[in-house]
């Protein structure tokens, strides 16, 4: 089956991750069931007319305009792929309108917030205490995602060159500076790794087995609930928290994107926006006019 075939080749030859894959296989599959249903045909089979069609269904179902784009940017792909491979003559997406979306400003935590937490908070002296800072502390100074904390391996750090290395999306890999109170953090951290050490990632639950995802997002959201009374207390939250006190503090745009591992600008140029509120504050308060 087609679909099927396209699966596989993003596992294997874009090497997509198996959340995104089966996203991509939910999106299809919903598809193709609207297709059957209302056309009689096989989802390689239509036209620009009946995935307009199947848009507007969703729209008119409720479904989020964000949710909407991100299913057409599924269909963009998956017809490509099949133009490519010949079994179609021409795209049928390439007239299909994605609809607007407004974009929301990225949440983030206070640089008085994240002082407090990491200068103030009592951690426990202990493995699980020393842990629970360092992973916010590698979050924070980073910006890396969740994923990518919990697959670092005890290798990719560097501590003579103070930098570490950080496996992306897309197998990318990229190198991120370690500033001095971090990598201070680290040494005492790493002592009392060897007391558990099980497994090669750097970072490890009490049992001295790998973490998983979940384990992590609850860490930070009771640690962040300390300092915060956002309802946003997630690692990614953590990541916007980085670019955005980096950029509030001159850091140009362009080293946040390779930091983060952005492919392209406009993905990091959300970050700006806050940096105009920061603006016009200032302004407020430093102009006699204001």
């Amino acid at each position: 089956m087609l679909i099927k075939e396209f699966l596989n080749h993003l596992q294997k030859n874009r090497r997509y991750s198996l959340h995104t894959i089966k996203a991509y296989e939910s999106d299809l599959a919903q598809l193709q069931n609207y297709l059957n249903t209302q056309y009689e045909i096989e989802a390689s089979q239509a036209n620009s007319s009946s995935l307009r069609s199947w848009v507007i269904h969703l729209l008119e179902k409720g479904t989020q305009n964000k949710s909407v784009n991100r299913k057409i940017s599924t269909l963009k792909s998956y017809y490509k792929f099949l133009l490519k491979e010949g079994q179609i003559s021409s795209n049928p997406t390439d007239k299909l309108i994605s609809p607007k979306v407004a974009s929301p400003l990225p949440h983030f935590v206070r640089e008085v917030e994240m002082n407090s937490l990491l200068d103030e908070f009592q951690f426990e002296e202990s493995f699980k205490g020393i842990r629970d800072k360092m992973i916010l502390e590698l979050l924070y100074s980073s910006g890396i995602r969740l994923s990518e904390l919990i697959n670092l391996q005890l290798s990719d750090l560097n501590l003579s060159e103070s930098q570490i290395k950080v496996l992306g999306k897309r197998n990318k890999e990229r190198i991120i500076p370690l500033h001095r109170m971090l990598l201070n953090s680290i040494k005492i951290y790493l002592i009392e790794r060897e007391k558990v050490v099980i497994d090669s990632n750097l970072l490890l639950m009490d049992s001295g087995k790998k973490m998983y995802a979940k384990f992590v997002y609850r860490k930070v959201n009771y640690y962040l609930g300390q300092v915060t009374t956002s309802s946003k207390k997630s690692p990614h939250v953590l990541r916007h928290t980085f670019a955005t006190h980096m950029l509030n503090n001159g850091a140009e745009l362009n080293t946040i994107k390779e930091i983060l591992g952005h492919a392209n600008l406009s993905a990091t140029q959300v970050y700006t926006h806050n940096t105009i509120e920061k603006l016009k504050n200032i302004y407020k308060q430093a102009h006699p006019r204001a």
